[in-house]
C-alpha cells in the first residue's frame, strides 16, 4: 500500500543509489544467483524509465570468485580473498552489464578505495566520472576495489560507501537491500520481534536494537547499515533498507509502497564541500574547545577562534581536517584547520594580540577554523 510520506521521498529523488550484499547477490551454496542480477537490472531499468538515474554499489566479487577458483568456503588469508575478488570482480560486471544490454544499454565499472575519498581531487573526479556516465545513459556499477584494499576485505564497508556515493549526488535516495527487510526492535529471529517501518530522526539508542549476526558470505552486518543510514541522514538525505530478495522490492519503493524501514533526513541537504569535510573525511586529529566555543559553534554558528581551545590531540597540517570535542570529549563538529597542530598548539588559549607576538609578524588568520569550513556533526 502506498505511504504519503514515501511518496514524497521517493518524488523528491533524482538519483537512486541501490546498495546490494553478497548475501542477495549469492545462493546457499555460494554461487552468484543469476536469477536475482537479472531481476535488479529489470527493476533499476523501470526506475530509470522514470527519468532517475541510478547507481549501483554491489558486493559479491569475493563471492563470485569463490565458484571460478573452486574454494568451498572463503579463505581466511588476504591473498586468496585477494585473487577470489579479482577473478569474481571481472565475472560480476560481466554479468550484470549483459543484464543491462537488454534494454539497450550498459554498465560500467569504477573500483575505488578509501584513499579516493579522502583526497579531495580524486573525490571529485569520482563525482565526474559518475555524472559523464549519466550523460552516456550507462549504468555506473561502484566497489570497493577488494585487490588492494585490505581493510575492507577484512571488515567489510560497502554499506558506508554506498552512503559516501550518495554524499557525492544531487537529490539522492540510498536503497540498502539486505536479506532483511529492514530494522527491527531486537534480533528479527526473536518471535517478539517488532518490525520498524519509519525512523523520523536518528538516535544513538537504534544501535542497540542491531544484532551483531554476520553470515559467513557477507562482511557487514545491521550495524554496518545503520553507520551508513547515520552518514547519509545527517547531510540530509532519506535512506531506504528493504529485503533484496523480494523480487519487485525496487518497484515497490519506487511506487511509495511500505516496503522495509524508511529513515529520514535530518534537516535540510547540506552542501557538498561541507559533505566532504563532516561526513567523508577521517579527521586527523581531535581538539578539545571550552564551553563558550560550544555555544558559539553549535548556537550561533561561529568560527572557532584560539582562545576557545583547552587542547589538542594527534599531529596535523594546516588544511588538515580535525574533530572539535567539547570538555567531556564529545565531537560535535568537524572542520579544515587553518594552523598545523604545532602551531595550535602554541595559540590555543589566546588571543589575537598574543598570537601575534607568539608568531611574529601578525596574525595569518583571524579564526582556527572559518565558520564557511565547519560541519556539525551532533
Amino acid at each position: 500500500m502506498a505511504n504519503l510520506v514515501r511518496r514524497e521521498v521517493v518524488e523528491s529523488a533524482r538519483t537512486v543509489v541501490v546498495k546490494v550484499g553478497t548475501n542477495v547477490l549469492t545462493r546457499p551454496d555460494e554461487t552468484l544467483d543469476l536469477t536475482r542480477i537479472a531481476s535488479l537490472a529489470d527493476q533499476i531499468h523501470r526506475i530509470r524509465q522514470t527519468g532517475r538515474q541510478v547507481v549501483l554499489v554491489s558486493s559479491g566479487a569475493v563471492g563470485a570468485g569463490l565458484s571460478i577458483l573452486g574454494l568451498k568456503k572463503r579463505p581466511d588469508d588476504l591473498a586468496h580473498l585477494q585473487a577470489a575478488a579479482a577473478s569474481g570482480q571481472a565475472h560480476l560486471i560481466h554479468l550484470y552489464n549483459e543484464a543491462f544490454q537488454r534494454f539497450g544499454t550498459h554498465a560500467a565499472q569504477i573500483l575505488v578505495t578509501a584513499n579516493d575519498f579522502k583526497n579531495r581531487s580524486r573525490y571529485l573526479n569520482v563525482r565526474n566520472t559518475i555524472n559523464t556516465l549519466f550523460e552516456y545513459d550507462v549504468v555506473p556499477i561502484i566497489n570497493e576495489n577488494d585487490t588492494v584494499s585490505i581493510n575492507e576485505i577484512k571488515f567489510g564497508d560497502n554499506d558506508r560507501l554506498a552512503a559516501m556515493v550518495t554524499n557525492l549526488l544531487h537529490d539522492p535516495l540510498l536503497v540498502i537491500l539486505s536479506i532483511v527487510d529492514g530494522l527491527y526492535d531486537r534480533d528479527p529471529s526473536d518471535p517478539h520481534a517488532q518490525h520498524i517501518p519509519l525512523v523520523e530522526s536518528w538516535d544513538d539508542e537504534l544501535m542497540g536494537m542491531a544484532s551483531d549476526r554476520q553470515s559467513t558470505r557477507g562482511t557487514g552486518g545491521m550495524k554496518s547499515k545503520l553507520d551508513a543510514v547515520r552518514t547519509a541522514t545527517a547531510v540530509g538525505e532519506c535512506v531506504i533498507i528493504a529485503d533484496g530478495t523480494d523480487p519487485q522490492v525496487l518497484d515497490r519503493i519506487i511506487d511509495g509502497d511500505e516496503v522495509g524501514t524508511l529513515f529520514l533526513a535530518k534537516g535540510t541537504s547540506i552542501p557538498a564541500w561541507k559533505r566532504w569535510i563532516g561526513f567523508t573525511v577521517p579527521p586527523r586529529g581531535r581538539v578539545t574547545i571550552d564551553t563558550g566555543a560550544v555555544r558559539a559553534i553549535e548556537e550561533q554558528g561561529r568560527s572557532l577562534l584560539a582562545i576557545g581551545i583547552a587542547g589538542v590531540d594527534g599531529e596535523f597540517d594546516r588544511g588538515s581536517v580535525v574533530a572539535l570535542v567539547d570538555p567531556a570529549g564529545q565531537e560535535l563538529a568537524r572542520g579544515l584547520t587553518n594552523y598545523d597542530a604545532q602551531t595550535v598548539r602554541r595559540i590555543a588559549g589566546k588571543r589575537s594580540t598574543e598570537i601575534s607576538e607568539l608568531l611574529g609578524g601578525g596574525v595569518p588568520y583571524a579564526e582556527v577554523i572559518h565558520r564557511d569550513n565547519l560541519v556539525l556533526t551532533r
